[in-house]
């Protein structure tokens, strides 16, 4: 019999902080982000094999690879994160070559701003760590995952995504240097996760983005010591700061407002945050009746979150699905990456 190993990892909404937990910006003052996870995943299931052949396959991005087992698989652009995850866990664990047939796929595309790209690497992680009882916990996985895309891959970025695809839930993270993380989950009130769902609209471009340039530029302005860049920083760490108390005592109201200011900061940080199509559907949310809203994760294009009065939740729902996008249904979760395994059909 095969066994069959699947594994769900879920994606999130970066709320504030985000940028902070770049280098060399956390390893200078220090990184704090507030993120929490969505009913958006990434999948991944492993099949087992006995015939000396490793195949991925990913059709919700249409590509597929195919090699001979082997203890190093040579990046070509296809499917690297996968085969970048293979080499790392094989390195590490002093594996032989493993024979498997692997199928991904994501609720969201790549360049989303929901973290797509790092979730599906711990989907992964998480798959071949239950295939073969790998003592990973959810830090130890975090950060193989960061390692795997910083280091590995040496893909510009971030590391509250590996963290929050780890944990799951409402997480308040403090980023140090020398790659220290520390997750602090927080215990938010269910009548409270309930009045944000009511005040929040989730609408995806449908524009996808390379964080990378994005990102890049905001190393770069660091490393410069761009002052108004800087100081736009210091303002978005605060805003987690502020918004984990807000969030914690109910005060909706209050996480509009940081919500909006921390939206403000970040297009300060870098160029290509914000461009005229983003504008436009801001403008066009706001005469709905929106209060505010922020990009979620780099900006540049995918995902935004807009807070809405509830009681004119529809009109705004009504006047962002007559553009080119469509507005999301979600609702936040609680758990992180998890795995299981069944007995499938004869090899």
């Amino acid at each position: 019999m095969s066994m069959i190993i699947r594994s769900k990892a879920p994606l999130r909404l970066g709320l504030a902080g985000g940028g902070s937990d770049l280098s060399p910006y956390c390893d200078q003052f220090g990184g704090v982000i507030l993120n929490a996870t969505i009913n958006l995943y990434a999948y991944c299931t492993i099949i087992e094999r006995f015939d000396d052949i490793i195949r991925f396959d990913a059709p919700d991005i249409n590509e597929s690879a195919e090699y001979t087992s082997s203890t190093e698989l040579l990046f070509d652009g296809t499917l690297d994160l996968h085969k970048g995850v293979y080499n790392r866990l094989v390195r590490e664990f002093n594996l032989k070559p493993l024979s498997f047939s692997m199928t991904t796929f994501s609720d969201a595309p790549p360049g989303s701003g929901l973290g797509s790209s790092s979730t599906m690497v711990v989907a992964i992680i998480k798959s071949f760590s239950e295939w073969l009882n790998l003592p990973l916990g959810d830090y130890e996985m975090a950060k193989m995952a960061y390692e795997v895309e910083r280091i590995d891959l040496k893909l510009s970025g971030g590391k509250q995504d590996q963290y929050a695809a780890a944990f799951g839930g409402f997480n308040f993270m403090e980023f140090m240097k020398d790659d220290r993380v520390i997750v602090n989950p927080l215990r938010v009130k269910q009548w409270i996760i309930d009045e944000m769902e009511s005040n929040m609209v989730l609408y995806y471009t449908g524009a996808s983005r390379s964080s990378a340039t994005i990102i890049d530029e905001q190393i770069k302005n660091t490393t410069a010591g761009n002052v108004p860049a800087i100081e736009a920083m210091h303002r978005i760490r605060q805003s987690s700061i502020d918004m984990k108390e807000a969030i914690l005592k109910g005060d909706v109201q209050r996480f509009a407002t940081i919500l909006g200011q921390a939206w403000f900061d970040k297009k300060q940080m870098a160029s290509s945050i914000t461009n005229a199509d983003i504008d436009s559907i801001f403008e066009v949310a706001m005469k709905a009746g929106a209060s505010t809203g922020k990009v979620s994760g780099a900006g540049g294009g995918g995902f935004i979150m807009f807070v809405v009065d509830p009681l004119k939740r529809i009109d705004v729902i009504r006047a962002l699905n007559n553009l080119e996008g469509r507005v999301v249904d979600f609702n936040f979760t609680k758990g992180g990456c998890h795995a299981w395994r069944i007995n499938g059909l004869m090899a």
